[in-house]
């Protein structure tokens, strides 16, 4: 004789309960999150310009773009968090040494840099993802701007362009 097991009414609306909790935690960290986010917004302003040779940029719920002509780059960092970060690097002279801190979280991030200079990364993705693959210049001594983050459900891309003419 086989048994059966008989799903009643009791369980049914235990398997919803269970459901509905893991909707409101859900629901509560996404909440927590944007407060975070509009607390850091508020906190946390960007510094730096177009002349600036180190930047702070802080995109939250906004975007923020940037066409740098500093003389001597030496980096800084970027957060973009719900926001989005376009900076634009072909105009500016990278000084040794340069390094740049990207962060995405729920957001993105863009830098355009010139096709001579080299890119080392070592930033991370974890539900995101990461596009920092510029053709290695033929120069062996060419500038080098070293990269580090993370992409925490958000994107940052890396790229080479030439330079805008006129």
């Amino acid at each position: 004789m086989k048994s059966r097991t008989v799903i009643g009414p009791r369980d049914t609306l235990s398997g919803m309960s269970l459901l509905r909790r893991l909707l409101l935690v859900e629901l509560g960290a996404v909440a927590g999150m944007a407060a975070a986010a509009a607390f850091v917004k508020l906190a946390v302003p960007s510094r730096g310009d177009e002349e600036s040779d180190e930047l702070a940029l802080v995109a939250v719920f906004d975007g923020i773009e940037l066409e740098s002509r500093a003389r001597a780059f030496r980096g800084g960092s970027m957060l973009a968090w719900f926001g989005g970060i376009e900076v634009d690097l072909r105009s500016a002279e990278l000084a040794p040494g340069a390094r740049l801190s990207v962060y995405a979280l729920f957001g993105g991030i863009e830098v355009t840099t010139p096709p001579h200079w080299r890119i080392e990364s070592t930033v991370k993705a974890v539900a995101g993802g990461i596009d920092a693959q510029a053709p290695a210049p033929e120069d062996q001594d060419a500038p080098v701007l070293l990269l580090d983050g993370i992409a925490l459900a958000g994107g940052i891309e890396v790229r080479a362009a030439a330079q805008r003419v006129g």
